[in-house]
């Protein structure tokens, strides 16, 4: 005789299973950055090693998220309370982010406002040619500014179930961020001075590029929210993954805003 056993969820909330890829993932990026290492310091191996690391943590990343997205689009586990703890996640994630780019900015402004008699006693240093703000730089301003109107148009899009106006309004967000990173590389061929090139030099491109590095990054993000919207994975009250990737092309525009003050506008007085 068989017995039928029911099991039966009385919680909103999601246990996970137990997965490798925490622990691969921290494998993998010990590698990447021990070989990032290695290659700085010219050891044999420092190269294919970074490699290695580096195509490691692609995987893993690739593997995690599937399992993620499966859990959340077809299993059902991200629940309403779910989701409020994944959003909470998020801008905390933002907040370490701000407070990344607050570094740079401190610096900057540190620099700027009492500059040593190294550099000449002035801001910009003696010898550095500047951007001028109305140029390339407020062009990307427009672009980016643009962009941010384009995803929260897809995002209203979504919630109001316009699946082919919340597809344009992301592969327009695309374009935009695709124009914005060749403006960004044209200006980087075009500077006449480089990052060695004192104060000015380094925090210029390191506030710059990281930021250029995180328009990288987000454009991935909303590629693949397309990709998701495209395979109907988003319904009009889950559609948390979009809305991650919102919340971080938005921090991306703020940040943008205050470097072009800051480095564009402020740095060229």
């Amino acid at each position: 005789m068989k017995i039928k056993t029911y099991f039966t969820q009385r919680h909103a909330f999601h246990l996970v299973d137990p997965s490798s890829m925490p622990i691969l993932t921290a494998f993998s990026s010990l590698t990447l950055v021990s070989g990032g290492v290695m290659y700085f310091h010219g050891y044999v191996g420092g190269f294919e090693t970074t490699l290695l690391g580096f195509f490691s943590v692609l995987s893993c990343m690739f593997v995690w998220w599937r399992d993620i997205t499966r859990e959340g689009s077809l299993e059902g586990c991200h629940t309403n309370i779910v989701q409020l703890g994944l959003r909470y996640g998020v801008i905390l994630f933002i907040v370490s982010e701000v407070m990344f780019f607050l570094a740079f900015f401190w610096a900057f402004f540190a620099a700027s406002l009492t500059p040593t008699i190294e550099i000449g006693n002035i801001w910009p240093p003696k010898g550095i040619q500047t951007f001028n703000c109305m140029e390339v730089p407020l062009v990307n301003t427009v672009i980016l500014l643009t962009s941010g109107a384009t995803i929260t148009y897809a995002h209203h899009a979504i919630t109001a179930g316009l699946k082919l106006e919340a597809l344009w309004g992301l592969v327009l967000t695309v374009v935009l961020a695709v124009i914005f990173t060749c403006f960004q590389a044209f200006e980087y061929i075009n500077a006449d001075f480089r990052i060695s090139d004192g104060i000015y030099g380094s925090c210029f491109y390191m506030a710059t590029g990281f930021h250029g590095f995180h328009v990288f990054i987000g454009t991935i993000f909303i590629i693949v929210s397309l990709i998701r919207l495209n395979r109907n994975q988003f319904t009009t009250r889950h559609h948390f993954g979009f809305e991650a990737a919102a919340f971080y092309w938005h921090f991306v525009d703020v940040v943008w805003l205050f470097l072009y003050v800051a480095v564009y506008f402020w740095g060229g007085l």
